[in-house]
């Protein structure tokens, strides 16, 4: 498969095809021209001697420092050693090709002017499998100039990558693909590093794992309803219709179809009116997943397809001027509100495996155990998703307004993208465990209340049940949970549970 990049039309799948399923990528012919008009924009802006910031100036607090022609390669250069210094841990391979393929598309747009090669070294990396190592830590958030300055170490044949899965230096992974460094030239450096690739990066990959977990936890939550025999009646189209809630009513109409035929619509004495608040309002929480993840991602596209450099070389104009386009404080906010809203998904699916062990609310065996209460069964599972809702509530604390005035106090503002990412991507990876968790609860309470009551699922919760058990097997004794566990995981990750669904309904 092969991805060809605009500057316009980056999308998060996209991304995640090149980034995770190796799909190479090619530079449209328009974007090719852009890059070729800008380059000569930019030695014309040389000849005139027009001062620029990081073009024929130094950066930072030495931007009163004049940079002569004879010396733009030697200054790039040293740009790129300068900022080098992030420390581990370092990015995935995936992450850092979803890295390179941003940048390279809001390169293609023609506001950077940088020389049409190096630009081009972005692609002819992906393609070859040549991947830099970038450590993740360094970045304030005000353009990811430390780590994206180890790719521009790789781009000039220096530093280390990883070709075809085996870690190397920089000049041997060049040699073994037919390549040659680059050689930097005047804004190089600048248009390399200046950018939130990296944050934009990391955060598609994890917005890709969400669009799916914000599916998975309305399969999930509905098997759980089924579990506890609870009330549909929070589902209805009515209810939703007066709420006026677009992600709440997509939840539920997605709870509705996949519990169409299940028992769980009858009614049975002494069944209570209402649930508990995790099931009640299940498809309520995760409808405000589906409304933070809209609002996220449409600031996410916006960053892929967009340019965020400092200073901005505006073509038609002929002229290139400072600015603060690299500022993401929009899409770090709503990263965190992201973080936010997950804290709360998590919290409401460990509440509900608390309620699905306890058999005054079920009607079930205590812990869910299959022999009346001999084994423990899910009893002391409990201290293991506790410990992971307690990591996610910690990290859904905002830390964007969290920053340092620095280089002598010009950079007296930051967001701490890169941070809020990587919180965000830790929060998604414990909400899988926790939701495999949830599934290992679910389908043993289903299956005592089958064996007892002969409880018949919905169309779409019976294809889950039955994908799910397919990897997981009845808890009749107590044995290591710890495999288990790791499985559900897997399972979650894997979204094999959407593709069980989608081929019923």
């Amino acid at each position: 498969m092969k991805i060809v990049l605009t500057g316009n039309d980056l999308t998060v799948a996209k991304v995640w095809e090149i980034a995770v399923n190796g799909a190479e990528v090619e530079i449209s012919p328009e974007a090719n021209e852009r890059l070729e008009a800008s380059r000569k924009l930019v030695y014309e802006l040389v000849d005139a001697d027009v001062p620029v910031y990081g073009f024929n100036t130094g950066v930072g607090w030495n931007k009163d420092h004049t940079i002569a022609k004879e010396f733009f390669e030697d200054f790039n250069r040293k740009l790129i050693y300068s900022h080098s210094f992030g420390v581990e841990p370092e990015a995935s391979e995936a992450e850092v090709r979803a890295i390179m393929a941003i940048r390279l598309n809001c390169l293609l747009l023609g506001y950077t002017g940088i020389q049409p090669a190096v630009a081009r070294r972005y692609a002819e990396l992906l393609n070859a499998g040549i991947h830099p190592v970038v450590p993740e830590k360094g970045s304030v958030g005000e353009a990811d100039l430390t780590p994206l300055a180890h790719i521009g170490l790789v781009m000039i044949g220096e530093g280390e990558a990883y070709y075809q899965g085996r870690r190397m230096s920089s000049a041997e992974a060049h040699k073994l693909a037919g390549l040659e460094p680059v050689v930097l030239g005047p804004k190089d450096g600048l248009a390399i590093v200046s950018s939130s690739a990296f944050s934009a990066g990391e955060a598609a990959l994890a917005v890709k794992e969400l669009e799916e977990l914000v599916e998975m936890g309305d399969v999930i939550s509905s098997l759980s309803l089924e579990g506890l025999h609870g009330n549909t009646s929070p589902l209805e189209p009515e209810v939703m219709a007066a709420r006026k809630l677009e992600g709440q009513a997509k939840s539920a109409e997605r709870m509705r179809a996949y519990l169409a035929g299940s028992d769980v619509y009858k009614r049975y004495p002494g069944k209570p009116v209402q649930d508990p608040l995790c099931f009640r309002g299940a498809a309520y929480i995760n409808g405000s997943l589906r409304d933070a993840l809209a609002y996220a991602e449409k600031y996410l596209v916006i960053q892929m397809n967009s340019t965020d450099d400092n200073p901005c070389l505006l073509l038609d104009e002929k002229r290139i001027i400072s600015n603060s386009n690299f500022e993401t404080t929009t899409l770090a906010t709503a990263v965190e509100m992201l973080s936010i809203v997950l804290s709360h998904v998590s919290r409401m699916s460990c509440y509900r495996m608390l309620r699905l062990a306890n058999p005054e609310l079920t009607k079930l065996p205590r812990f869910l155990s299959h022999d009346g209460g001999e084994s423990h069964c899910f009893g002391t599972i409990q201290k293991c998703f506790g410990s992971l809702d307690t990591e996610i509530r910690h990290l859904s604390n905002p830390c964007s307004v969290d920053y340092l005035s620095l280089s002598g106090s010009i950079e007296d503002h930051s967001n701490n993208t890169p941070l809020v990412v990587q919180h965000l991507r830790q929060i998604v990876k414990d909400l899988q465990y926790i939701y495999g968790m949830e599934l290992i609860h679910a389908c043993q309470a289903i299956e005592l209340r089958k064996q007892r009551d002969g409880f018949a699922l919905g169309k779409g919760t019976a294809a889950a049940y039955e994908a799910f058990r397919r990897v997981i097997p009845l808890y009749t004794n107590d044995r290591p949970l710890a495999p288990d566990v790791k499985k559900a995981y897997e399972f979650v990750k894997s979204a094999a549970i959407l593709k069980s669904v989608k081929e019923v309904l």
